[in-house]
């Protein structure tokens, strides 16, 4: 199997983004939550496109240096080659640095790369290279944002994303401006340039910009690329112009559950107004002692699968949460521990409880939650709101094999996104 387009997703909700821009452009995907055998390969025979879920997002330059060569060894027949990021790119030299990625990538695939971090169906921007992100009905720029700019691990404190980059990579990074996309410049000032430069970041604020950006890609032969889901959508746009891929014809649904489990490390007051929601709605909810659970108390996650398994053997749906939006200032960030915790609990619910259906909220927690369950890999399953996808999971364990999943970042999703996600998009056919 050659795939057209693979990916590297630093964390499992940004990888399940991913799945949805493929299935939404009619290109079959398959993504793996650890480097697949060749006997797992060959279970997904026709896929045109494969991706690794991992955890970089908050690893250390140290662990990039460690994992990552291997990782994109293992897609380089790939086309194309995507290292997906987070589409508010928060990152810093010390966590998740986007910038030693780009160095190992350059490395392995040379240069120069791509960098398009613009996804504006989820309300994402880059304008003359600067990053602007929708929270709630407001559009702010990044360094501005309610919530990224107080990011408990990695705040955004710097909008203009070379500068930023520039804290973490000594590559040289030029700007492909909106005006030279609309223009229809873009290729020839990629051409002038890509011999004194190491990569391009891409101005987008519509769909039209990431299709002009994907023509650049493919007609370039761009061979590595990093940023959100914009890189996969740009490609997806190209292929449907050119008419190599199809669109589906119609919309994928799914009916809903009578149980709903929710697992929440996020500290996103989006996250605390969906599960404020929940609760209204008749979710039963279980604030969890974060502190117990970091220091490793058993006695604590018993009393979360006790309680949740009490309220889901009545028939009632319950979330799980760590968090009622941002966290005190003194509180460290601890999302491997926490979510690594919080894996254990649903892993025990889903046997006790017999869950055919989780929502795992924030990044860390979809990362080293999901990487507790023993799930080897995720098929795209239906659309629920733009960037938290319905999955389906694969496994030698048939208390997971089948398990459907949504992995939601902490800022995406409307108020009532709990309740959809039990509810599904419309009766099953």
């Amino acid at each position: 199997m050659t795939p057209r387009y693979a990916f590297y997703g630093d964390d499992f909700t940004g990888s399940t983004d991913v799945l949805e821009q493929l299935a939404d452009g009619g290109v079959d995907a398959v993504l793996f939550l650890h480097l697949p055998t060749p006997e797992l390969l060959a279970r997904f025979p026709d896929v045109k496109a494969i991706g690794i879920a991992g955890d970089s997002r908050s690893r250390t330059p140290q662990w990039m240096d460690e994992h990552l060569p291997a990782i994109f060894a293992a897609l380089k027949d790939a086309g194309t080659v995507h290292y997906k990021t987070c589409s508010t790119f928060d990152s810093s030299p010390h966590t998740g640095s986007i910038g030693r990625a780009l160095d190992i990538g350059l490395a392995q695939f040379g240069g120069p790369a791509a960098i398009v971090v613009g996804a504006p169906y989820m309300g994402r921007y880059v304008v003359f290279g600067n990053l602007f992100a929708r929270a709630g009905t407001s559009v702010y720029r990044i360094d501005r944002h309610p919530t990224m700019s107080r990011h408990p691990v990695t705040p955004m404190d710097e909008a203009d994303l070379i500068r930023h980059l520039a804290r973490q990579t000594n590559k040289r990074i030029a700007l492909v401006p909106i005006t030279d996309l609309h223009a229809g410049s873009a290729e020839a000032r990629f051409d002038a340039e890509r011999g004194s430069v190491d990569a391009f970041l891409f101005d987008a604020v519509d769909t039209d910009d990431l299709q002009r950006t994907g023509n650049l890609l493919e007609s370039r032969k761009v061979r590595f690329a990093v940023g959100s889901s914009g890189v996969t959508r740009s490609l997806v746009t190209a292929w449907q112009a050119d008419g190599s891929v199809r669109a589906p014809t119609q919309v994928t649904t799914v009916g809903g559950v009578d149980r709903l489990l929710v697992v929440s490390g996020s500290c996103s007051p989006v996250t605390a107004q969906q599960v404020a929601a929940a609760a209204r709605e008749g979710f039963a909810t279980q604030l969890a002692d974060v502190a117990a659970l970091l220091r490793g108390d058993s006695a604590e996650e018993d009393r979360l699968i006790q309680a949740a398994r009490s309220a889901l053997s009545a028939g009632q749906s319950c979330v799980i949460h760590s968090a009622n939006g941002p966290l005190d200032d003194r509180v460290p960030p601890a999302g491997d521990k926490l979510g690594a915790a919080l894996g254990r609990v649903a892993r025990a619910l889903i046997r006790q409880a017999g869950i055919r259906r989780i929502v795992f909220a924030g990044g860390d927690t979809s990362s080293h939650g999901v990487a507790r369950l023993g799930v080897d890999a995720l098929t795209w399953a239906a659309p629920l709101e733009p960037g938290a996808p319905l999955v389906r999971s694969h496994a030698g364990d048939a208390d997971v094999d089948g398990l459907e999943m949504v992995l939601k970042g902490g800022q995406i999703g409307g108020e009532h996104f709990f309740d959809l996600a039990r509810r599904g998009t419309a009766a099953a056919t």
